[in-house]
């Protein structure tokens, strides 16, 4: 049997869990089932010490950064936070940034989902609106898909039937990144990098919550750890 990629996800602070007596740092089973399904192996990674994440994602084949919480509005410039931004925790940003700044430098494959999409384009020096409002929180919908676009080559399908649970959106696109899927409010909810090495896809929605019974969504992860080999 071929040695399974790793494919490093940070995990999350979470204050309690029903199952763990104090606070804990957690990855959703969805996540790394989807992964395992692929044919990865999910690492996963404790959040912190941003300044040896380039050391410690070495050993991955490829990084996928999941949702979460808010990112602090000063990370893209703006002094004020929005009364709805929730869960903003420095470290956390600090990490998920440094991650994401490793892995598009060194050309390591990555799939961001939600938060990690905006962590991408926040890193690349584009803005996100702090709330939307009407926002896409326990909403399923469908997303058309950019023709001829790397997600539209991974779906196989021009419209996927998106799962998503997000009160802030790309605003502008960051340098290099060109939108990929959009809703039909017009919300961008995949994104692409062009002139950089290794592979990248962005989404906005949660191609977890479904990737069980759902193939479409499913391949996203298929695609990464096959870029992950």
């Amino acid at each position: 049997m071929s040695r399974r990629p790793l494919i490093a996800i940070p995990s999350r602070f979470a204050a309690s869990t029903s199952a763990l007596r104090y606070a804990a740092v957690v990855t959703a089973r969805a996540l790394a089932d989807a992964v395992y399904r692929a044919g990865g192996e999910p690492l996963l990674m404790h959040p912190v010490d941003a300044g040896q994440a380039a050391e410690r994602l070495a050993v991955a084949g490829g990084l996928l950064l999941p949702g979460g919480g808010d990112l602090s509005p000063e990370a893209y410039g703006e002094a004020v936070a929005h009364e709805a931004v929730y869960d903003v925790d420095a470290e956390q940003d600090a990490f998920d940034l440094a991650a994401a700044r490793y892995a598009l430098t060194a050309g390591v494959p990555t799939l961001a989902i939600c938060r990690g999409l905006q962590v991408v384009n926040v890193l690349r020096g584009g803005r996100l609106r702090q709330h939307m409002e009407v926002d896409h929180r326990h909403v399923v919908h469908p997303v058309e898909v950019r023709p001829g676009s790397l997600l539209a080559g991974i779906a196989q399908t021009d419209k996927i039937t998106a799962s998503c649970y997000h009160h802030q959106c790309v605003s502008e696109l960051g340098d290099g990144l060109v939108a990929a899927a959009h809703a039909a409010d017009g919300t961008v909810e995949a994104a692409e990098l062009t002139g950089a090495p290794g592979w990248f896809v962005g989404v906005q929605w949660h191609p977890e919550d479904t990737a069980a019974t759902d193939p479409v969504n499913q391949r996203l992860f298929d695609a990464l750890v096959d870029a992950s080999r």
